[in-house]
This record gives structure tokens, C-alpha cells and sequence, in this order.
């Protein structure tokens, strides 16, 4: 195992941020890190990247302890936090050198890492403009190119997609799908299910410091066990209408999505017939509806059914029935170039 995790603790004060949590990372391999804010998983990549240290428990990358040996771990990791801790009056070829110079390359060979990098990560022509006339997708490339200017064995990225746009998210999954077949092994930790869906070889699911689930996609998608049946209430007002319709007709209570616009009954090995029921009850009661679906389970409904809420995306906003909804915060938090440089922690994330 390239990463263990045993039992590991981190306490800020009367808090408790990671309550005994396991894990283990092959070589090679990408592990998600699933979780809301508050779960924990910013700290344990600050401790598994050595920024602060565990309150109890181990943790060993590569062979090295994080507590005892942290300045061999850090010869051997890379690190993109959740925002880029990119200088803005510099150019891109000035901050990726200066990143090397903090991995105590030469400046020659600095130098010449920091070109390929910006010719990998397609930043080439724009290597020479300074940082801050860069898009976000720039910057998020060039901060994980600053990542990589020590050639890591292990890549710690913590949500590197926060804040991008749909089209600059889905080409930073390109590029990290190129790191990993070339051999790095990666932690990736994600609020986005379907960035985790996409990425990760397994997934362990964190919630309150601890972990309450772990496998593929595909395993924790059967733990919901059947499809699911969706539909949008046309209508937001009778959307409790709508929940108390259908209520008795599939497995479970029906819930709101993330977004409290659309009702999901699961369906378990009867979808075809609990759809044609839903949609018989709905119109019986006058209820107009769109975007009826039947699907397979997703990472959401995994999540919900094992925490009884969504994965909130920069904080939670009480929904309707009291449930927890998702909204975007715009929140940004400063990281260290590199694991060798120290940044704020995560604020969502419980310390």
C-alpha cells in the first residue's frame, strides 16, 4: 500500500475532525475521498501531507510516517489545495520556477521542468503573461502543474474543480485521468458525486469524521439497491403533495433531490411498475409533473441514503421538509504551493 491509514484522530479544541478513520491506497490507483463540508477530508490531507499533525492513530505515505518522518513524505507528494496559491504578479513560468526552487530543484533543471510543465498542461503561450490575467481554469492548471514540478509518486488534490465552470471541470478530469495512466497514484477528495463517479478507482465516504462506507461506484450504487424514479413538480408549492402521493410506492421514504426541485422514489427491483403506479397516483391527484425518469442509483442517492442528507456543495440551507439542500458558496480558501508550504485550513471542514 502506497498510503495507510489506521485509526486516525484530529481534535481542534472541544472538536473532533476525524474520529478514528481507515483507509489504504494502492499504487497507482485513485482513491476518492467523499464527503460534505465539516466531513473531515481536508484534514486528513493536511495530516497525510504533514501541515498539522494527528491527534492519534497513523499514518504512513509511501513507507513514511507522516508524524515522525514528514520531511521524506514531503519529498515524495505533491499537493493542489482547494484554491491555487498561485503569486499574481508573477508569470506562469515565474511561479511554476518558483515552485521548483521550494522543491530545492536547481535552477536549471527548474527551469526546464516549468516549460514542460507549461507545454503539458497546454499554458505554454500564455507562460510569459502574469498569472493574474489568467481564466480560473488557467489558474487551477497551473496550480496542479506547480503540483507536479518534483515528478511526485503521490498527487493529494483537494477538490481541484472547485469554483470552475462545467467546461473547465470536465478538462481538469482529462488531465488527471493523463496523470494517472502514466502511474501517479492519487487522493482526490470531491463534493461533486459525479467528479468521483468519473475518476476514482475506489471511493471511501466520509461524514462527521468518520467513515461510513467504502468500495467502487458501482458497489456503493447497489447498496441502494434498483432504480429510481424521478420526476419535477411542476408546481413547487404541492411538492409535499407530491412526496405524501406517493409515499407507499416504492422502497423507503421518497426524498428531494439536492436541488429540492425534483421527488425520487426508489424503485428497487420493480422500477417499470412503480414508475407506471407514480405516474397513476400523480394524475389521480392532479398533480402536473415533468421530467419523469426511471435511472439507476447515483453517488447522490448513495449518500442520502446512508447519511439521510445530500452532499452539500459550500454549505447547507434547510430545504423543504427540513431537508438539507445544496447552493454553492463562491467560498475560497488559501492553500500552500506544493506540500511543502503551509495555507489555511478548509472553514467547512470541521477542526
Amino acid at each position: 500500500m502506497i498510503i495507510e491509514v489506521e485509526g486516525l484522530r484530529k481534535s481542534f479544541g472541544d472538536v473532533q475532525a476525524l474520529r478514528g478513520v481507515d483507509f489504504s491506497v494502492d499504487e497507482g490507483m485513485v482513491l476518492g475521498l467523499l464527503g460534505p463540508n465539516g466531513a473531515g477530508k481536508t484534514t486528513a490531507v493536511r495530516i497525510l501531507t504533514t501541515l498539522v499533525p494527528p491527534s492519534g492513530g497513523r499514518a504512513r505515505v509511501c513507507g513514511y510516517d507522516v508524524a515522525h518522518e514528514a520531511a521524506a513524505v514531503r519529498r515524495v507528494i505533491g499537493l493542489a489545495g482547494q484554491a491555487t496559491a498561485i503569486a499574481p504578479d508573477l508569470t506562469g513560468l515565474e511561479n511554476l520556477q518558483m515552485a521548483g526552487r521550494l522543491y530545492h530543484l536547481g535552477r536549471s533543471l527548474a527551469r526546464q521542468r516549468a516549460a514542460e510543465l507549461l507545454e503539458r498542461f497546454d499554458l505554454a503561450d500564455a507562460g510569459g503573461r502574469q498569472a493574474k490575467t489568467y481564466s480560473g481554469g488557467m489558474l487551477r492548471r497551473l496550480d496542479l502543474a506547480a503540483s507536479l514540478i518534483s515528478r511526485p509518486r503521490v498527487l493529494f488534490l483537494d477538490e481541484p474543480t472547485t469554483g470552475l465552470d462545467p467546461r473547465s471541470r470536465v478538462g481538469m478530469w482529462g488531465v488527471i485521468r493523463e496523470l494517472v495512466a502514466q502511474g501517479t497514484t492519487l487522493l482526490l477528495t470531491t463534493q461533486y458525486l459525479e467528479e468521483a463517479d468519473e475518476l476514482a478507482d475506489q471511493i471511501v465516504v466520509i461524514d462527521h469524521g468518520v467513515v461510513i462506507a467504502r468500495g467502487t461506484s458501482e458497489d456503493l450504487k447497489d447498496r441502494v439497491g434498483g432504480d429510481v424514479v424521478e420526476f419535477g413538480v411542476d408546481d413547487r408549492a404541492r411538492t409535499a403533495q407530491a412526496l405524501e402521493v406517493v409515499a407507499a410506492l416504492g422502497e423507503g421514504t421518497p426524498v428531494l433531490d439536492g436541488t429540492g426541485a425534483r421527488v425520487q422514489v426508489r424503485a428497487g427491483g420493480r422500477g417499470g411498475t412503480v414508475l407506471v403506479e407514480v405516474v397513476r397516483a400523480l394524475d389521480a391527484a392532479g398533480l402536473p409533473v415533468s421530467g419523469m425518469a426511471l435511472r439507476r442509483p447515483s453517488l447522490d442517492d448513495v449518500f442520502m441514503t446512508l447519511t439521510g442528507h445530500v452532499a452539500e456543495e459550500g454549505g447547507t440551507a434547510p430545504g423543504p421538509g427540513g431537508r438539507r439542500g445544496r447552493r454553492n458558496s463562491g467560498r475560497r480558501q488559501g492553500a500552500g504551493v506544493g506540500a511543502g508550504a503551509s495555507g489555511s485550513a478548509d472553514k467547512g471542514d470541521a477542526r
